[in-house]
């Protein structure tokens, strides 16, 4: 479903590049905003006034900026890809988070939330996670700064993402299995908002994606926007023009907005989110909210969801545990309707495929989730001979060795069955 007739007269791209948006009620156009419990206003009030003295504190950012560098090893490579290029007849080019400490984009965010909850004087820190990497990575960042971390994660999604269970109590954290709803994202992020309710004003919510309650989306957008700056900067030093495309994959979407802030402003350059097709388009099959959504409400935040005729929110299915969530940050809901990019899905089997393609050719395992965004790049590259792309590698595949060790190379899902 196309939201745009909520935009009707309303704000548009040049708004949101003049620093208009999010507005006072932390909307992007119609979506965003907060619908939270009475008793976490006081913290999102806190929150904002902690995001307003000091997000662009030339002090905090200072030491943000020497931490990413020293610690998480920014900034990281741009890296051609001539392997795949040659198999696509394209240009091909990887912005490599998998290679920043933890492994995947997370820690740009992890770390510069933990960081502003110390300065605000939380005293402890719960977080939530899917497939686990902004779980390891807030645990990483916590024992940095020097807070107590929990991490809540659905039970299917400990069975599936073993090892990064292992990590983060390994770096110190207490890992809580939920078992409650779908036991995945969704239900990971309501038992996190539990506990951050009932202690409001000790406890710090580290939220790991670019959705709930403003001014989460903005905060983790301006903590992953280093991806995007950084790429444009080493893509016209490189290549030396900007890119014909700008390819992610999107769930809640921290990555993707991260990478597509650094090319919004260009109207030359395509930017594409992909999201999760699973088995196909019935509700039920798929994480692909953007492209099968409808508006409504979830964790906080007014966006795009898969719901049924009843307003009840959807289990979903992606193979990748990172894009199984039925909403999608308010700010890429925005971007859809005023149509600045373009919202395609990806199957589980192309995924696959995808995976496959990159470590034969590149000799790189990307994560579950971004062989969605390779796959996406394949599909568009077909269409455009000779174009010069740049895929948002998110994180590395390691994570994924329990799924992976069900498709064997040539294997796809329901052959494996």
């Amino acid at each position: 479903m196309s939201a745009a007739p909520l935009l009707e007269d309303g704000p548009g791209l040049d708004d949101l590049l003049a620093g208009r948006l999010p507005d006072e009620r932390g909307r992007f156009g119609p979506f965003g905003g907060r619908y939270v419990p009475e008793t976490l206003v006081p913290a999102l009030d806190r929150l904002e006034a902690g995001v307003k003295r000091y997000l662009h504190d030339e002090g905090f950012r200072g030491c943000l900026a020497a931490e990413l560098r020293d610690w998480v090893g920014r900034e990281t490579p741009l890296t051609p890809a001539p392997g795949l290029g040659r198999a696509w007849g394209a240009e091909v080019w990887l912005k490599r988070e998998d290679l920043a400490h933890t492994g995947a984009h997370k820690i740009n965010n992890a770390l510069g939330q933990a960081m502003l909850a110390k300065a605000l004087g939380a005293k402890r820190i719960v977080a939530e996670t899917g497939a686990g990497q902004h779980g390891v990575a807030s645990a990483a960042a916590c024992a940095r700064v020097g807070l107590p971390c929990i991490v809540y994660m659905g039970a299917i999604d400990c069975e599936r993402q073993s090892p990064n269970v292992d990590r983060m109590r390994r770096l110190g954290a207490e890992v809580v299995p939920v078992t409650s709803g779908d036991q995945t994202l969704r239900a990971a992020i309501d038992e996190a908002l539990r506990d951050w309710v009932s202690d409001p004003e000790g406890t710090y919510y580290l939220l790991g994606s670019a959705v709930g309650p403003h001014p989460y989306p903005y905060l983790v957008r301006e903590f992953h926007r280093v991806i995007g700056d950084e790429a444009r900067k080493q893509i016209l030093e490189r290549a030396g023009a900007l890119p014909d495309m700008v390819a992610a994959c999107v769930g809640g979407g921290s990555n993707a907005i991260g990478l597509f802030h650094g090319f919004l402003g260009d109207p030359d350059v395509a930017i594409l989110g992909f999201e999760a097709g699973g088995h196909g388009a019935e509700l039920g099959d798929n994480s692909a909210t953007i492209n099968f959504g409808r508006p409504g409400v979830l964790h906080g935040s007014y966006s795009l969801l898969l719901h049924d005729e009843h307003g009840q929110v959807q289990e979903t299915h992606s193979v990748s545990a990172g894009l199984d969530y039925p909403g999608v940050g308010p700010e890429h809901a925005f971007l859809h309707t005023v149509g600045r990019v373009r919202y395609e899905w990806i199957s589980d089997t192309d995924a696959l495929a995808a995976l496959d393609e990159c470590c034969s050719l590149e000799g790189i395992l990307p994560a579950l989730e971004t062989a969605h965004a390779f796959a996406g790049a394949r599909r568009w590259a077909a269409e455009h001979p000779g174009g010069r792309i740049l895929i948002g590698l998110s994180g590395r595949g390691d994570k994924d060795m329990p799924t992976l060790a069900k498709f064997p190379p040539g294997v796809r899902e329901g052959d494996a069955e």
